[in-house]
């Protein structure tokens, strides 16, 4: 036994196997390519792992031949209560549907939903045409957990409940849920090593009050804790934190003094062998980076409450921040403070309240209470949280680079903390090195969307924003969810350290050219906005009130535009009845490459143009009303002989763009097609043209 304990203390063993499971990591995910089993099927069967019913749409996850994702839009309220109170966890389902690739983000630094897909090893999904649904074969445990989610829906803060026993948060209130993440504190509504600890720590407050012994204390809630985890399906937070606590109870129990980062480490390798894809899961590396910085800094967390639990916050704000810059592109420098403030509330008081309230429903109104003082003092916080700062992504050598530098910091002197700023401020200013004019057409679906960043981020030039019209829908048909076509440009420009638009350029004001502006107006400092010639219509009025009531200057059909050592040309200024007519045609050369922007003009624009400037050999042509026959005649692709033509168009659009006529007139040019190619980009450096695209 000497001899082992000898062994199981040697910090070589741990690094050896850390070592190996990454080069398993390394095998199994990138030398290794997976692909589906399914080719062309139509018929599946399985067994419900998981499912979501939100507004008219409902998702299930079930194993087959292998793990799928199968989407139903419902036609009637009553068939969506059909399927509330007929689907469960663990029910055998028939599915009928035609199979389909899941996408990738079309705009760069976004979210890739194919990889977070393929990283769960689900290849395929389902357009689902029926479903038959069998509950007569479901399992003890499914059984429990369906019992355990039906009596927490009947709770009147059911929506916290959920998310603190069993880790849903997927119903609360989507903007509560984004103010939580605007403070940085949205780690309290997923099941971690915070909450494990919590919950054994409960177990082992009524086990001893039982007189039970330590050993078999730790036993029943390591047993207890696994049950919970099978329940919630062991996500890899959890799972991470589970094995710590097993590993940490062992070596209790058994007396084997091995430090605690070697069993951190022995849990990274284990989870990697369960399942090498957890290394890319978000919510893992969270929790590995954090805890890992809480156990190395351990010596230093000392004194009262309110200082130990700055110090963890701060700490674990501080191992993270690379993991939140290169997910978010912004940090909130008050997110340690927030922690302080809002973790208690949760840890020592709502958290219980919602197991004691799940167990003895008269508990409710007390959760309820202080549900609504954490809202209050969530509002109150982001009054005041001013401080967020956009830092660009970050390479793997800055990342490397900041740990260094934050471990000299922990453990040579506290002065090290000046070269972690120094590090961002670099990291801030690196975009501006760059001396190359940019132009993307953002992939917006149906809609347009086009910046031009001048070199060294001199000018920020925004050509319309996208939009998707939302109509009224009835109440069972809304869903919980606040996704904006605009999310994504906000995500990219941020990952690019944009913060500012200088000029925001509407071309006109149908919806799907200037219905995301008012979001891009709240997420950035714009200086100017331009409109187009012609009445303002009710959107155009809308916006007009929020850029009055933040003070931003804008003006109407302009001639031209200063943008760095360029000019705008608006070609189009004359009014005519609609605005598709009215729409703004913008000219400009960047490095003698030309580039025209023609919004939704029509074919009587075009001729107006076309009678008023002498234009042709364009390289760069934004194709009019997203190649709608109304727009593109032969006669002016003809005298403009565009090299390029990028045309922003939805997949499968109801108007049936392009027109094939119009395609026909751009044959002579290179066509790109935001369905097809994703954001296309244009980047010109040394006066020469490289084009990239972001395809689905």
């Amino acid at each position: 036994m000497q001899r082992l304990r000898i062994i199981l203390q040697s910090k070589y063993l741990y690094i050896i196997l850390l070592l190996c499971s990454f080069c398993y990591v390394f095998i199994t995910t990138c030398l290794i390519k997976y692909k589906s089993n399914y080719i062309d099927e139509t018929l599946f069967n399985g067994i419900v792992e998981n499912y979501k019913i939100d507004g008219n749409k409902i998702s299930i996850t079930f194993n087959d031949k292998e793990k799928l994702i199968g989407n139903y839009y419902v036609k009637t309220e009553e068939e969506k209560n059909y399927y509330i109170n007929k689907l469960k966890f663990g029910s055998s389902v028939k599915v009928i549907g035609s199979l389909s690739d899941p996408y990738n983000n079309t705009i760069p630094n976004t979210f890739n939903y194919k990889k977070y897909l393929y990283n769960k090893r689900i290849y395929k999904i389902i357009k689902i045409e029926s479903i038959k649904i069998d509950n007569s074969n479901i399992n003890l445990l499914n059984n429990i957990k369906n019992t355990l989610v039906n009596n927490i829906s009947k709770k009147s803060n059911y929506e916290y409940i959920k998310a603190f026993i069993i880790g849903d948060r997927s119903s609360i209130d989507i903007n509560d849920y984004d103010d939580f993440k605007k403070l940085g504190i949205t780690h309290l509504f997923a099941i971690s090593g915070m909450h494990i600890a919590l919950f054994s720590t409960i177990i082992f407050l009524i086990l001893t009050k039982l007189k039970r012994n330590i050993n078999i204390t730790i036993i029943i809630s390591l047993l207890l804790l696994f049950f919970y985890g099978l329940i919630c399906n062991f996500p890899a937070s959890i799972r991470r934190a589970y094995i710590l606590y097993l590993l940490l109870s062992i070596n209790k129990i058994f007396n084997l003094n091995i430090k605690t980062i070697y069993l951190l480490f022995l849990t990274i390798t284990i989870n990697i062998f369960i399942d090498p894809f957890i290394i890319y899961d978000i919510g893992f590396l969270y929790s590995i980076t954090t805890t890992m910085g809480l156990i190395i800094s351990s010596k230093y967390i000392n004194g009262n409450y309110v200082t130990k639990l700055f110090k963890v916050s701060l700490l674990a704000y501080l191992f993270s921040l690379p993991l939140t810059i290169n997910n978010n592109y912004i940090i909130n420098l008050l997110t340690p403070i927030n922690n302080i403030i809002i973790v208690p509330l949760v840890s020592i008081i709502i958290y219980p309240l919602s197991l004691l309230s799940f167990i003895i429903p008269i508990f409710n109104p007390i959760l309820d209470f202080f549900i609504n003082i954490l809202l209050f003092i969530n509002n109150i916080l982001l009054k005041i949280n001013i401080i967020n700062i956009v830092i660009p992504k970050l390479s793997i050598f800055m990342i490397f680079i900041y740990y260094i530098i934050l471990l000299f910091t922990i453990f040579i002197n506290k002065k090290f903390i000046a070269f972690i700023i120094l590090l961002f401020i670099i990291a801030k200013q690196i975009p501006y090195f760059n001396d190359t004019n940019n132009v993307y057409f953002f992939d917006v679906s149906q809609g347009d969307s086009s910046i031009i960043i001048s070199p060294h981020k001199k000018d920020i030039i925004m050509i319309d924003t996208g939009g998707k019209v939302s109509f009224e829908k009835e109440e069972w048909k809304k869903t919980n969810t606040n996704y904006k076509l605009s999310n994504n440009i906000i995500t990219f420009l941020r990952s690019l350290g944009i913060y500012q638009i200088n000029k925001l350029v509407l071309t006109h004001g149908d919806y799907d050219h200037m219905g995301e502006a008012i979001n891009l107006v709240e997420n950035f400092k714009v200086e100017k906005v331009i409109f187009n010639c012609g009445p303002y219509n009710d959107l155009e009025k809308e916006l007009i009130k929020v850029l009055d009531k933040k003070k931003i200057k804008h003006y109407s059909c302009i001639k031209e535009l200063n943008i760095d050592k360029n000019k705008l040309y608006f070609l189009q200024t004359k009014e005519y009845d609609n605005e598709n007519d009215n729409s703004n045609v913008i000219y400009t050369e960047l490095n003698g490459y030309k580039f025209m922007f023609m919004g939704d003009a029509s074919i009587i624009t075009e001729k107006e143009i076309m009678n008023k400037y002498n234009l042709s050999d364009i390289d760069v042509l934004k194709v009019g009303h997203h190649g709608s026959k109304t727009s593109s005649s032969k006669e002016f692709i003809d005298e403009i002989e565009p090299k390029y033509s990028v045309i922003s168009v939805g997949k499968n659009n109801r108007y049936g763009h392009p027109n094939k006529e119009v395609l026909g007139n751009l044959d002579n040019s290179k066509i790109y097609r935001t369905d097809q190619d994703g954001s296309v980009m244009f980047k010109i450096k040394n006066n020469k043209l490289r084009i990239e695209t972001c395809s689905p």
